[in-house]
């Protein structure tokens, strides 16, 4: 299916083969990124009790299915699922939480970015021993060995170095020393200033 036009000033999206007209709410979404380990599902799951009257929290991965695997274009297909179905929920008249990992590049450059309002972007970063004890200590059945691990340290150190060039910038909240319930809560209230 085509992305819909989307006139960048009107709440509408427009048919590319019909031109047909019809009402469409682009609203913020907020994207709580950053590596494995740094804590965002169990924040994603304390946010659902700090936002839940305001926003829809949503797992990244629980679309991370093999049909949406597909990693030509940096896995353009799973970004762009979740951009389209962000926007639909958006319809609802309820922003959107998304929890997983992404760097902007991987939405803005997405044909189907159009149907969102603004995307903040937060990373949860921490400290590359205490990430590698947090990935050790996972099941085996989430199949973390050293290379992977190691590979998330890289990644971990990239964010770090790269999140303030990034296109948007994306804002960092270091998780090495907190409580995730405080965690959850500067998150919320990042949310909370995002939507005004």
């Amino acid at each position: 299916m085509d992305v819909p036009v989307v006139p960048p000033d009107e709440p509408v999206v427009v048919c590319p083969d019909c031109g047909h007209r019809q009402p469409f709410l682009r609203l913020p979404m907020f994207a709580l990124t950053g590596p494995s380990g740094t804590g965002k599902s169990t924040v994603g799951r304390l946010l659902i009790r700090e936002l839940a009257d305001r926003v829809v929290v949503l797992e990244q991965d629980v679309l991370w299915t093999a049909g949406l695997r597909d990693p030509h274009n940096d896995f353009q297909l799973f970004r762009a699922t979740w951009l389209r179905m962000v926007g639909m929920i958006h319809q609802s008249g309820r922003p959107v939480v998304l929890c997983g990992t992404v760097v902007p590049v991987q939405f803005e450059e997405c044909p189907e970015r159009a149907l969102i309002g603004e995307i903040h972007y937060l990373a949860l970063t921490c400290a590359r021993d205490v990430m590698r004890d947090r990935l050790r200590a996972r099941p085996a059945w989430r199949e973390w060995d050293e290379p992977r691990i190691n590979e998330m340290l890289e990644f971990n150190d990239w964010v770090q170095r790269e999140a303030p060039t990034m296109t948007p910038p994306m804002r960092l909240l270091d998780t090495t020393n907190r409580q995730v319930e405080d965690t959850a809560k500067e998150v919320a209230a990042w949310v909370s200033a995002g939507l005004g």
